[in-house]
């Protein structure tokens, strides 16, 4: 069943939320060489308050293009069990080498039972000067669709799922959370709220066979209703993130084995087990194949019209099937057709 359109317009106070001049002024004095050092993957499992294996969470960033404008591409994942229950997030965002965000896709699912499924997917594109977002929520057989549209003036200093994970690398390769740095995100209701990241300090934390330091860091979002959802997050000093884990959540995110010296130096998937893929949730390939299936409906379409008599012949083959009913469909098939085709010898009977 389709729920109406909710369509999400800026808001009267959108002028006073808006990111500070130190965030937006951080985000584009951002050097290649910085980016050059957050290019690599990882891969961490979560675990429960009593040590359980939950699930896995990995993420990719690596160099790309998209309408050829150089960038970065990051692929987060992350799959696991809450309560028993099946659930996980993917993230695919292209973002600029000032960590604006120019496109990104984020799907995240729940299924508290063998009928009840949750599902939410969110779309944001930037498009002639404004951010354009789309979210689909399904709960069971109910879907709900919201829209929102900002000018891109109004979202500068922008944080998301997908570019706030590069931004903690950068932080915490940098080793220090500069004061006075307010960035802005949106909510789940798709309007512009306060997001902060402020400095853990440093700590020891035991990886692998190893006690090593750690610099940690804290994202919350300001949320003008209820609880302001937090996360707090460990990384090791070539930006591999260490632990992660959100306020109040009995799930933590932990690195359980040091990256190798090659996985260090290269970006490349020869050290790190592969994400596998599901191209549904990726973006670009869920893309593609939307405009492939348009294409070959197209084309179906037009050679069915151009051949009415295919309508025909099929329906007047159902109704003879339903008719008669046989236990052998193949067999009765093989003989309605053989009169048809060109190459069946002439009856010898």
């Amino acid at each position: 069943m389709d729920g109406a359109m909710l369509v999400a317009e800026e808001p009267k106070s959108a002028a006073e939320l808006r990111a500070s001049d130190q965030a937006v002024s951080y985000m584009s004095g951002i050097e290649p060489s910085e980016l050059q050092r957050c290019v690599f993957p990882e891969s961490l499992v979560m675990v429960s308050e009593d040590s359980r294996d939950l699930g896995t969470f990995k993420v990719e960033v690596e160099f790309s293009r998209r309408l050829e404008q150089p960038c970065m591409l990051l692929h987060a994942q992350s799959h696991g069990a809450a309560g028993g229950h099946p659930c996980g997030t993917t993230v695919t965002a292209f973002i600029s080498v000032d960590l604006e965000v120019l496109e990104e896709d984020c799907f995240e699912y729940a299924k508290a039972s063998l009928y009840h499924r949750v599902e939410k997917r969110s779309h944001m594109v930037q498009s002639d000067g404004r951010m354009l977002i789309d979210k689909v929520t399904t709960v069971g057989e109910e879907v709900t669709k919201e829209s929102a549209s900002y000018a891109m003036s109004d979202l500068r200093g922008l944080v998301t799922e997908g570019s706030s994970l590069l931004l903690m690398r950068l932080l915490a390769l940098r080793k220090e959370v500069p004061d006075r740095m307010a960035f802005i995100s949106l909510d789940q209701s798709l309007q512009i709220t306060p997001t902060t990241f402020s400095e853990l300090g440093r700590k020891q934390m035991e990886i692998g066979d190893e006690v090593l330091e750690v610099f940690g860091i804290q994202k919350m979002v300001h949320s003008v209703e209820g609880s302001s959802p937090t996360w707090q997050c460990f990384f090791l000093q070539d930006g591999h993130l260490a632990s992660r884990m959100q306020v109040g959540s009995p799930v933590t995110t932990k690195l359980l084995q040091l990256p190798s010296k090659s996985q260090k130096g290269f970006h490349f998937y020869t050290c790190f087990e592969k994400i596998p893929l599901v191209w549904e949730e990726d973006m670009q390939m869920h893309s593609n194949f939307l405009d492939r299936k348009a294409e070959l409906k197209a084309a179906h379409t037009s050679y069915l019209r151009q051949h009415p008599e295919i309508r025909a012949l099929i329906s007047d083959f159902l109704q003879f099937l339903l008719l008669r009913k046989p236990n052998d469909v193949f067999q009765f098939a093989k003989e309605y057709f053989i009169p048809f085709s060109s190459t069946h010898p002439p009856d010898q009977t």
